[in-house]
């Protein structure tokens, strides 16, 4: 199985009512899994520096009946660029996104703005490089000393999909 989000999220331990950020949302696909698990009073906030994609998720969103997701054109790799409240988010997802960031440390630290004490991260990114993958990758070992040198504790490693680790981590 290439990376089923579903199958992923069921690691973060996602209830009802939370409040989760998904960090370069793209086309949507953890953050309308997020949306069903949270519930109606929960939120999902998409957060992406591409606008079409965000529009596209925020239909997608629409016609499968999911009314709390809120899509939000941001930067994560500036410490504010998400344009979202400290301490809002009971969780954050961070999906195929670092092998893209270039501020790496400022990324984490924006996570750690945005995700309330003892509030949980999940990481899922490329394990190796294939010819699907890109070129240049963050290995987990990368990422769990990354997140760990800015304060967060692994919670829990598993395979994310036949090409992808996935990282639970609390801050």
């Amino acid at each position: 199985m290439f990376s089923d989000p579903a199958t992923n999220l069921a690691k973060l331990g996602l209830n009802d009512g939370m409040k989760v950020v998904d960090l370069g949302a793209g086309s949507g696909f953890y953050s309308i899994e997020a949306a069903k698990k949270v519930g109606s009073s929960g939120r999902v906030y998409a957060v992406d520096v591409q606008k079409d994609l965000l529009e596209r998720l925020r239909s997608v969103g629409a016609s499968q009946g999911l009314h709390n997701i809120e899509v939000i054109w941001g930067n994560a790799e500036k410490i504010g660029g998400t344009k979202v409240k400290e301490s809002l988010a009971d969780r954050v997802i961070a999906s195929n996104v670092l092998f893209q960031i270039a501020k790496l440390d400022d990324f984490v630290l924006e996570i750690k703005r945005i995700l309330k004490p003892g509030g949980k991260v999940l990481v899922v990114d490329w394990s190796g490089v294939t010819p699907l993958s890109p070129k240049t990758i963050v290995s987990e070992m990368q990422a769990r000393a990354l997140f760990e040198k800015n304060g967060f504790k692994v919670d829990q490693s598993f395979g994310a999909g036949d090409h992808h680790y996935g990282i639970v981590l609390v801050r």
